[in-house]
């Protein structure tokens, strides 16, 4: 198992190494201070990310092995460049006015600068992210051909709403239109959109996954149940955006403890890195196969995330209630399924 962190042990050492040496290019005699920090970020970032791991390999494990190696080289350069970094920045290009350039200038060398507009796209960003995650979080359990369930008085009704055509896309914006009221006036507009392109974004990765799936299904005879092998672009894609989604909030959280991106960044990312070795491990040791409630855990601490960070937007949620949450209902899914097995066995 431990051959699986290798790479995240690597990247850890390097992403440690650089921070000592940026924190003391910043400001001599910081560099310790930087790698605490780092280090910090990195175990709040794994803390809040169990739920996305369980979710990554179930998306992995019908993977074929050379897009399962992409999602740990690819995957983190666009976990760690392109949503701790780039991504930030081109959210307040946009809602600031400023080209990119100006926003990368002001992020690198005025951090309190950069601090002060990326807090001003708090809302929209955590709209955005809270309405993608609940519509995976519906399309999960609203499914009337799942048969296992954890929570069997919620989970079997809610089976039954697949019969609704288009109930989740319906209870997803009702949740938009109630929390608009309580979003300042000059900010309504931004979430609404920001929450309508979080219901399209997922719908539209939904819809081309399923369109190639289906489309490999009938040329492709060699692919079998699992055709998602077939489309391993789209499934990439999809995974990136899980990822994103769950970003968000750490991400804007992480300027609790310090206003400078180059160390947000790089903590971060060693902490995605090691979410992606246990996302591995989780797929080669077939850990969904062995505890068959952890996919319910890992859906519902979604669900709950999501709706913290839709709260988020109107008043500010601990991180540590975040992480609490989603590792409370993984262990409890964990527990339920061993005594599953244990009942099975006898």
């Amino acid at each position: 198992m431990y051959k699986y962190f290798i790479d995240s042990a690597i990247v850890t050492i390097a992403g440690i190494t650089a921070v000592y040496f940026w924190g003391e290019h910043i400001n001599p005699g910081s560099g310790l201070m930087a790698i605490f920090i780092a280090s910090i970020l990195a175990i709040l970032e794994i803390s809040l990310s169990f739920d996305n791991a369980v979710v990554n390999a179930m998306k992995l494990e019908k993977m074929s092995e050379i897009w399962q190696k992409r999602f740990l080289t690819w995957g983190i350069a666009i976990a760690v460049f392109g949503m701790r970094f780039l991504f930030p920045i081109l959210i307040v290009s946009i809602f600031s006015h400023l080209d990119m350039v100006s926003v990368t200038n002001m992020a690198i060398g005025n951090s309190k600068e950069y601090e002060k507009y990326l807090q001003l796209t708090h809302a929209p960003i955590l709209t955005f992210g809270g309405t993608f995650l609940i519509m995976l979080f519906l399309n999960y359990f609203f499914n009337n051909e799942k048969k296992i369930h954890w929570i069997e008085p919620i989970e079997k009704p809610l089976s039954t709403m697949d019969n609704f055509r288009g109930i989740e896309i319906i209870i997803t914006l009702i949740i938009i239109i109630i929390l608009q009221n309580f979003i300042q006036m000059e900010e309504k507009i931004s979430v609404i959109l920001a929450g309508i392109a979080g219901i399209i974004t997922y719908l539209s990765i939904e819809g081309v996954s399923s369109f190639l799936e289906k489309r490999e299904e009938s040329r492709l005879s060699k692919c079998t149940s699992n055709t998602i092998k077939c489309s391993g672009l789209i499934s990439f894609l999809y995974l990136e955006l899980i990822d994103a989604s769950f970003s968000l909030d750490g991400v804007l959280g992480a300027f609790a403890l310090s206003n400078d991106i180059i160390i947000i960044s790089i903590g971060l990312g060693i902490g995605a890195m090691f979410v992606r070795s246990l996302t591995l491990v989780i797929v080669k040791t077939k850990t969904l196969a062995k505890f068959i409630y952890l996919e319910h855990g890992a859906h519902w601490a979604i669900g709950a995330l999501a709706i913290v960070m839709l709260i988020s937007t109107v008043k500010s949620v601990p991180e540590v209630v975040t992480g609490l949450i989603g590792f409370v209902l993984i262990i409890s899914s964990l527990i339920s399924s061993i005594k599953y097995n244990r009942l099975e066995k006898k």
